[in-house]
């Protein structure tokens, strides 16, 4: 199973001739946001309570800007921050899911391992387009999986908060392909991908 997410990832950073790394990085982002729209259709469906209960609140992500007017490059920086932090937090849901449920086998469960393994993906390209020498970019998931999922406890609050987090995950791929469209058009020149 690992083999295959490696190859996947591998896959995925193979050099398709005339794309850009830039290029590449945008297809992978929207790509990202597609994947994590149907992975919360999915989990609305098969947490039919979700119909009349929708969770509030903010941002469970949100990264501080170096500068008031960060470059492109910083505004990539802080993206690959947000990226760490969602892939913590989906660590986090797959912990938790598996420890109340066990591991189950089906479209939901492939489809957030697809996700993860994506969202990876993602994060070793925005460190390759955004580290400098004077910043070092990690890959590794940046949340701790030991609190309370958003101070409601029990089986409930695990579904709300898991559908927290992946609404997040949606917001965060759209900021990815719209920052590294960005990117892409500064550094090719051109709006095409």
């Amino acid at each position: 199973m690992a083999e295959q997410e490696e190859q996947q990832i591998t896959g995925l950073d193979t050099p398709v001739p005339g794309r850009s790394r830039t290029g590449r990085a945008v297809d992978l982002a929207r790509l990202l946001h597609h994947e994590c729209a149907h992975l919360l259709q999915l989990y609305k469906a098969k947490e039919t309570f979700l119909s009349d209960h929708t969770p509030d609140g903010g941002r469970i992500v949100s990264p501080s800007p170096v500068s008031e007017e960060p470059s492109t490059t910083e505004q990539v920086q802080l993206l690959h921050a947000a990226l760490r932090q969602c892939l913590g937090l989906l660590h986090c849901v797959i912990l938790k899911e598996e420890e109340e449920w066990g591991e189950l086998d089906g479209d939901y469960e492939t489809m957030r391992k697809n996700v993860r393994v994506r969202l990876e993906h993602l994060l070793y390209s925005t460190k390759a387009l955004a580290e400098t020498e004077d910043t070092t970019l990690e890959v590794t998931p940046d949340h701790q999986c030991n609190e309370e999922v958003d101070g409601a406890g029990g089986v409930f609050g695990l579904k709300m908060w898991t559908y927290r987090v992946l609404v997040e995950l949606i917001h965060w791929a759209d900021q990815a392909a719209q920052t590294l469209h960005i990117l892409h058009k500064e550094r090719e020149g051109t709006e095409e991908i």
